[in-house]
């Protein structure tokens, strides 16, 4: 009787708690964040790569404190926070910023069920930005530095079997540091935005075997019909069992040594991936010892193939499965006006990806952002490619000074923010790299902290070599490494720069602003590189914009990026709105012009 008095007593608790959160103060919120729950915020499971059936999900009310680097654990914490939104965001219900002088506390107690009893437990972050220490009962468990890759922590050690206490600290120094850091900036202005500290990703428990299954490796080859499947895992002597399945079917299997590539044989009839048939087969990878199962979970896999070839007129096109196709999309930020880097639920999240779509894009650039795992998987099921970017970090060189372009030298970084890239990129490669969408990794944007950019461009071929390498989108100092040649040019897209050996692309053009009274961030206070005042010019602009695109896509172009997909903060030059309430363009029209460009230059399947 006791017991349910307490437990019941927990849920009230709970409930009161909920129900006294609010957002903190902001102009604009999407629908999804005026509508959030914050009992129930998140609650998909968060690695569709590599699942398994029993979770906990740690979202939520937690509490936190702010308080100067150096000092102890507060003994009182200052409020609430509604994790996973990161402190600054009005959707964490307390909207202040940090600082390179504080560190930002969270704590928060949590069950163990009793099912899991004989289980080690992991801990999962989804993200941290930038470098946490984690302690559980008042033991020091692990921590990560690098404010875009997923991490885990194996808490088993430190646990309780009732009321274990959580506590995260947070250090983030944003532009005062040597870090990957995209568009933070402590003063945000014009292009460059709020600061996001701490926690922007799930948070989540998982039971496992002790011997149980780390991460996944999936490599399709096309030209071999063959699936690379790499099971890591914690345990000696262990074997590993793929089993891929079109549908109910199971129509290929193989088994290895874990920690080892295993090739899988496909079948004859091979079904490949695609942007107009994005099939993919399901996977299950079972953990063996001496016979045993130990650890099973699943995942799924594309065959397709990227490549590159010059056409009949020495053009060097895109490739997908030995078609060539034009890759078109949009620059995609990734930013939210009442959730910053995240987005309010998943539903918003999708929502964008589903706009780009309907728009007639085939490809999505997501600019200097990680998004989390399910946005890629949803890109894989939606048959949407992706050029996916570093964040940037440190000094920008002036992009209109042109002669940079050709001329110059690179700057230089310091050791330890070389190490900090270096490490950041690789974690975001190999979290990445499971997902078929992906098929360029840009290690830099324009002159932003763009250093040793051929050997960066080799690294990055020699560690994913079944992706293309986009050296430097728009970047200055041009080497004719990587396989592409990017260049950037407002508004129009012209291009003042080509190379006979890479595929030549526009990263970005375009910047049409329209400043939509109501959905504006500043209402005072907004810029576009061109402006206009209704949807219908937009659209004639922008139709404008494509017809020269695509006269030139016969002898130039392969590629094109347009800016961008919403408004972001004072930025007006979105085809929707920053509360995405709002599309400022005519969809059919917009949708008839890219298909076109698409269509011409792209073989078909």
């Amino acid at each position: 009787m006791y017991k349910s008095i307490i437990i019941s007593l927990a849920i009230l608790l709970n409930f009161a708690s909920a129900a006294a959160y609010t957002p903190a103060k902001v102009n604009i919120m999407t629908t999804w964040g005026e509508n959030i729950d914050p009992a129930n915020v998140w609650n998909k499971y968060p690695r569709p790569a590599m699942s398994r059936d029993q979770w906990q999900n740690l979202n939520g009310l937690w509490e936190y404190s702010i308080r100067p680097v150096g000092e102890d654990k507060p003994k009182k914490f200052d409020g609430e926070i509604l994790v996973p939104f990161c402190i600054e965001s009005a959707l964490s219900g307390v909207g202040k910023t940090v600082g390179e002088d504080n560190y930002l506390w969270y704590k928060r107690t949590f069950d163990i069920p009793s099912s899991w009893k004989g289980k080690d437990v992991l801990l999962n972050f989804g993200a941290v930005d930038w470098q946490c220490k984690v302690w559980v009962n008042g033991q020091e468990v692990g921590g990560h530095t690098g404010g875009y890759a997923p991490f885990s922590i194996d808490i088993t050690k430190a646990l309780k079997k009732k009321k274990n206490e959580l506590v995260v600290r947070v250090f983030d120094p944003t532009d005062k540091g040597e870090q990957p850091r995209g568009k933070q900036v402590s003063e945000p202005n014009g292009i460059w935005y709020t600061p996001v500290t701490g926690i922007w990703q799930t948070v989540w428990l998982e039971p496992v075997a002790p011997a149980h299954i780390a991460s996944l490796k999936i490599t399709p080859d096309v030209d071999a019909r063959k699936l690379s499947v790499t099971a890591d895992a914690k345990g000696e002597g262990l074997t590993a069992v793929v089993d891929v399945y079109d549908g109910s079917q199971k129509v290929a299997s193989a088994t290895g040594k874990a920690g080892e590539a295993i090739d899988v044989a496909m079948p004859d009839s091979l079904k490949l991936w695609s942007t107009d048939s994005p099939f993919l087969y399901d996977l299950t990878v079972t953990l063996l010892n001496d016979g045993k199962a130990e650890d099973s979970v699943k995942s799924y896999a594309a065959m397709r193939k990227v490549g590159k070839r010059a056409d009949a007129n020495g053009v060097v096109r895109f490739t997908l499965n030995d078609k060539e196709i034009f890759h078109f999309g949009p620059l995609d930020q990734g930013w939210w006006p009442d959730g910053l880097y995240t987005p309010p639920s998943y539903e918003a999240m999708i929502y964008d990806v589903d706009k780009t779509k309907e728009l007639g894009y085939n490809m999505i650039r997501k600019h200097i952002k990680v998004e989390p795992a399910l946005w890629y998987e949803y890109c894989d099921r939606n048959g949407m490619l992706v050029w996916q970017d570093m964040p940037s970090s440190g000094p920008s060189v002036n992009r209109w000074n042109m002669h940079h372009y050709y001329e110059g030298e690179e700057k230089s970084r310091s050791e330890n923010a070389d190490r900090l890239i270096r490490a950041e990129w690789e974690e975001i490669m190999d979290a990445l790299h499971n997902y078929p969408s992906v098929v360029v990794w840009t290690p830099f944007n324009e002159g932003w902290g763009q250093y040793k950019t051929a050997d960066f461009a080799a690294w990055t071929k020699q560690h994913d070599p079944s992706r293309l390498v986009n050296a430097a989108s728009g970047g200055n100092f041009f080497q004719g490494v990587g396989d592409i040649l990017d260049v950037h040019h407002y508004p129009q897209p012209l291009i003042f720069l080509a190379s006979k050996d890479q595929a030549n692309c526009i990263g970005e053009y375009g910047g049409i602003g329209c400043a939509l009274e109501g959905h504006l961030w500043t209402p005072d206070r907004n810029w576009g590189y061109v402006q206009f005042k209704t949807p219908e010019e937009v659209t004639d602009e922008y139709v404008k914009y494509a017809d020269l695109l695509n006269s030139q896509a016969d002898v130039l172009y392969t590629g094109a990026v347009y800016t961008q997909t919403t408004d972001v903060e004072v930025e007006v030059n979105g085809l929707l709105t920053y509360d995405r309430k709002v599309v400022k363009v005519n969809p059919a029209r917009v949708r008839e012009a890219n298909r076109r460009i698409i269509d011409t230059h792209s073989q078909k399947p």
